[in-house]
């Protein structure tokens, strides 16, 4: 989000910048496909690729565009000891896109300006980069955001973004062909949301971690004293329902949300897990000892819940790591949420 908010006032400042974008990796290279940076024409960056020698290489494409207005594909090859600068074990290949980005295009601040205003207010959508096929200088980079709902915007035609997002679908940013080209497609807006049912001591440690590591983060408690922007200043959401045995059929629950079960008590917990797994979540996770658990699964086994509903649950929720304290209990929390996730995109 903020690289884009940097991208439109840079726009808008009528200062042009040179995007780099990791288009394609192989081996142990430092980040992923979708991976971006700025660079101003006085060598000044924001965001980064990978540090090292990758992104001095990425700089020097970087002034190339600058002098020349168009923009390269370049094919690092990170030897072990490239990798091992940045903190690597062994080497890779990494491919990057660096173009320029120019206010004197309109479409340029159009199209930046939607992807802020996509991320500023969740919208599904798909952010796609034309990749030139060779390592050279090539022409303008055909770019687009093409939403669920809505018209495309950008310099490719509306009927090329929507045959590439099919091909994509909504997994991690990725490669694809489409009739004998490659674009890059970035899912936006379509990572996991992560629901905290309670707002107490542990969740106080567990919902900045979550959002640290990539997740959508909803904090959920019928006290507002706990769930409030002072206690949770970095959370995306807080609700204050006027209980908890009605709110889960009023939240958007789908394959890709992570619900977490960590209220002040049993009750509670039984009654969110007995409506969670009515739901599609993707995870369902409730605190406690496997005696509690067992007892809350005896009682909702008297109202029709079977042995392959309590599959889906992970409880004694978190990996075992010998957790103690709520900071390590959020540690464990995470780590299993980061384990599924990576299950899910694999």
């Amino acid at each position: 989000m903020n690289l884009y908010k940097t991208m439109v006032k840079l726009l808008e400042a009528n200062t042009p910048f040179a995007l780099a974008t990791i288009v394609s990796r192989s081996g142990s290279a430092p980040r992923a496909p979708g991976t971006r940076m700025i660079v101003l024409a006085d060598g000044a960056v924001e965001g980064s690729v990978g540090g090292g020698i990758l992104e001095a290489g990425v700089l020097e494409l970087a002034g190339d565009c600058f002098e020349h207005g168009k923009a390269r594909i370049g094919t690092f090859n990170l030897t072990s000891a490239d990798a091992r600068e940045m903190g690597m074990t062994c080497g890779g290949r990494v491919r990057v896109l660096v173009q320029l980005i120019h206010p004197a295009e309109a479409r340029h601040l159009e199209l930046f300006r939607a992807v802020r205003s996509t991320l500023e207010n969740r919208r599904q959508a798909w952010l796609i980069f034309e990749v030139p096929t060779e390592d050279k200088n090539a022409d303008p980079v055909g770019m687009g955001l093409c939403p669920t709902d809505g018209p495309c915007v950008g310099n490719l035609d509306e009927e090329t973004l929507r045959k590439v997002v099919l091909l994509a679908g909504t997994g991690p940013p990725q490669s694809v062909c489409c009739e004998g080209r490659s674009y890059l497609v970035e899912p936006l807006c379509h990572e996991a949301v992560v629901f905290i049912f309670g707002a107490g001591h542990i969740s106080r440690q567990l919902a900045p971690l979550a959002k640290r590591v990539g997740f959508h983060t909803v904090v959920l408690d019928d006290r507002e004293e706990f769930a409030n922007r002072e206690r949770f200043p970095d959370a995306d959401r807080i609700v204050v329902p006027t209980g908890f045995d009605s709110v889960i059929p009023q939240l958007d629950i789908d394959e890709n949300s992570y619900l977490v079960l960590v209220t002040r008590g049993h009750h509670y917990d039984g009654m969110l897990l007995g409506e969670a797994l009515r739901t599609k979540a993707g995870y369902i996770g409730m605190i406690g000892s496997r005696r509690k658990r067992d007892a809350i699964y005896a009682e909702l086994a008297r109202k029709g819940f079977t042995s392959s509903d309590f599959q889906r649950v992970h409880s004694p929720i978190g990996l075992n790591i010998g957790a103690e304290t709520p900071e390590e209990i959020a540690v464990s929390i995470v780590a299993e949420l980061i384990q599924v996730r990576a299950g899910k995109n694999g």
